[in-house]
């Protein structure tokens, strides 16, 4: 049964200055009942935009304009009022924000904004606003569900900090979800147990689901049908087997090259497509994916192509997409090859005779304080005796599920967190109690790149300042070309100089914390989820700087990531933590072809690609090494949502 209905939407942006940035462009789709359609595509290609579009939340005129139709049931969307839009949102259609701490009020208990957000659609009892809380935290596999009623945002880690996000937007039982980036922030178990959640409530609601993410693993695992957006047009449709397995459109190509694999060899170069999106406020003629296509012709510069129907419910936008895929694998012209090859990373590589930076027995306790006078009762032991070393010139690996201690370990490190007890060192600096010229040293080449892109820049400063103060501090050259290299390495345009962080993406702001970290050209860059908000063209792209910097001034690493491809790609050694202790460590190519500990076989396990991953090994796959969908197993949520009718 069909639930939503889009057709020639368009949002255009007028700013004060300047000309207006057509953001989405001509774009139709339509969602049915119980099914999921995942939206693809870079940074900045207008997925986010149509999905605030789809809940009444882009800037009224005349700053925007939208056109075009929406239709949910029987109900068009554009002709609400702001009374129509307050009753829709959340009880019909309702959101997960990319940033889970834009969507949680800092001020109110997670409980608190639950039953609101239940109260403000159905009339209910405030016990039974309660029930429907704990009932949505579950489903959202929340840890002590209870207990989390009673806490604030800010006493969350930031994958349950996403899960109470997605239980706010679940909580009044929407017929249609849109979950921006809903994973970004979750490890591989929790990913697994959130997607399998959203899946069943789709099974067994007849809810609809707009999946926006950049990771081509959960939409081969999770999703029906997948839309590729580019430069705010809609270039490739269909069913998601025919789109990734069989792709009619360069641009979904080159996103499925630069996918990190976890079949692929260790520390192998991604592929990725060099150049940038078009400005969208000033289009090129023709196909805008021109410049950046290996399989550009002069054709291709004048002419807009049309999304073009394909067999199997298939299309794409691309003067070539009708032509047999065996006619375009051919080496293209070398001035229009912009795909770079993937080749391995190993030259010029220390081996790990000494430490960089090392943790000696550390631990770290956080006080519990209850009670009238707020006395401390007990402590939280987040990091429990853990000892690791990071090698000059090469990467460690941290990984684990959300709340093991990982990020409590490494503010240690960065002077944010007193350890309870042990030693944290640096080149031999002690860290806890540096001398003033040891301290220097330290801030100068120890940088780090946070995991929420929203709050590690600065709002009131402009990208042009946030470059060139650490430059500045350190009494280093700032000039205009050295920092317009920095947002080069990272694939952002000159352009970027002039404006402020709320003008980009979330996965732009990221690239803009790695152009900030890498000013410096520091000795160790502690990346903190560093790379799990960039869409795969950009991941790839800053991964291999990452490994270019590495092998050209021995830069070290210290990897936080729930990613284990993407550890694949980049790591030497590996150390696993699970509930503050360190369970597991060793080589990179030992954890992954015979890991000991029986948590790190479980964490392989649930990752895409995987081969114990895969249900039944004689089903198709999909060219990134997943199983199809349908061979998935039933997640024991199906016998939860089974009990929560509409």
């Amino acid at each position: 049964m069909s639930l939503l209905h889009v057709n020639d939407l368009g949002v255009t942006f007028h700013p004060t200055q300047g000309p207006p940035v057509r953001a989405v462009d001509s774009v139709s789709f339509h969602v049915d009942a119980g099914e999921i359609l995942a939206v693809v595509g870079e940074s900045g290609s207008g997925k986010t935009v149509t999905a605030l579009s789809l809940l009444g939340l882009t800037p009224e005129a005349p700053g925007c304009s939208t056109t075009g139709n929406i239709t949910l049931d029987d109900t068009e969307l554009r002709s609400l009022d702001s009374r129509g839009w307050r009753a829709t949102r959340g009880a019909e259609v309702a959101m997960v924000f990319q940033d889970p701490s834009s969507a949680l009020n800092p001020l109110l208990t997670i409980g608190t904004q639950i039953m609101d957000a239940v109260r403000a659609h159905e009339t209910v009892t405030r016990d039974e606003a309660r029930r429907r809380a704990i009932e949505a935290l579950t489903l959202a596999r929340m840890t002590e569900p209870e207990r989390r009623l009673k806490q604030y945002a800010h006493e969350l880690s930031g994958g349950m900090r996403q899960r109470a996000a997605i239980a706010l937007a679940i909580a009044a039982r929407p017929r249609l979800l849109i979950a921006d980036e809903p994973t970004t922030a979750l490890d591989v178990g929790v990913q697994a147990a959130i997607l399998a959640m959203l899946r069943s409530l789709c099974d067994d609601l007849d809810m609809g689901l707009i999946l926006i993410t950049h990771d081509l693993g959960v939409v081969a695992e999770q999703a029906d049908r997948v839309c590729v957006m580019y430069a705010g047009r809609i270039v490739e449709s269909g069913p998601t087997a025919e789109v990734l397995g069989n792709p009619r459109m360069p641009y979904t190509q080159a996103l499925l090259a630069a996918t990190p694999r976890l079949d692929s060899p260790a520390r192998q170069r991604l592929s990725s497509v060099t150049g940038q999106p078009p400005n969208l406020a000033e289009r090129p003629p023709g196909c805008p994916f021109a410049p950046r296509c290996p399989l550009v012709t002069s054709d291709c510069t004048h002419k807009v192509p049309e999304l073009v129907p394909l067999e199997n419910d298939h299309a794409a936008a691309c003067l070539f997409a009708e032509v047999p895929q065996e006619l375009l694998r051919r080496p293209a012209p070398s001035s229009s090859v912009t795909v770079t090859k993937a080749a391995p990373v190993t030259a010029g590589l220390p081996e790990p005779n000494e430490a960089l930076a090392e943790f000696e027995a550390v631990e770290l306790h956080y006080p519990v304080r209850s009670g009238p006078f707020r006395r401390v009762t007990s402590h939280v032991r987040a990091v429990q005796q853990v000892s690791l070393r990071v090698a000059p010139g090469r990467t460690l690996a941290l990984v684990g599920e959300s709340g093991s201690g990982k990020t409590s370990l490494t503010k240690m490190l960065l002077r944010l967190e007193r350890p309870t007890g042990g030693a944290v060192r640096f080149d031999g600096i002690d860290v806890t109690r540096p001398k003033p010229a040891e301290l220097r040293r330290l801030q100068r080449e120890v940088q780090v790149v946070f995991q929420n892109p929203y709050a590690s820049l600065d709002p009131r400063m402009t990208v042009r300042q946030t470059l060139a103060e650490p430059l500045r501090v350190h009494g280093l050259d700032h000039a205009e070309e050295d920092l317009a290299r920095l947002l080069a390495d990272v694939g952002l345009d000159v352009a970027a100089l002039n404006r402020f962080p709320s003008a980009f993406s979330g996965g732009q702001r990221q690239r803009i914390a790695i152009a900030r970290a890498l000013a410096l050209r520091p000795r160790l860059i502690v990346c903190d989820e560093a790379v799990s908000a960039l869409d795969v063209s950009i991941q790839a792209q800053v991964l291999n700087l990452l490994a270019d910097l590495q092998a050209q001034h021995g830069i070290a690493y210290l990897f936080i990531t729930h990613n284990l491809a993407v550890v694949r790609s980049v790591a030497h050694e590996i150390a696993v933590m699970r509930d503050g202790r360190l369970v597991e460590q060793g080589p990179a190519e030992q954890i992954y072809d015979s890991p000991a500990h029986e948590y790190t076989r479980e964490l392989l396990s649930m990752a895409p690609g995987h081969p114990t991953s895969v249900a039944n090994p004689g089903t198709a796959g999909d060219g990134l090494g997943r199983p199809d969908r349908t061979s998935t197993p039933a997640s024991p949520d199906e016998e939860r949502s089974a009990a929560w009718p509409r």
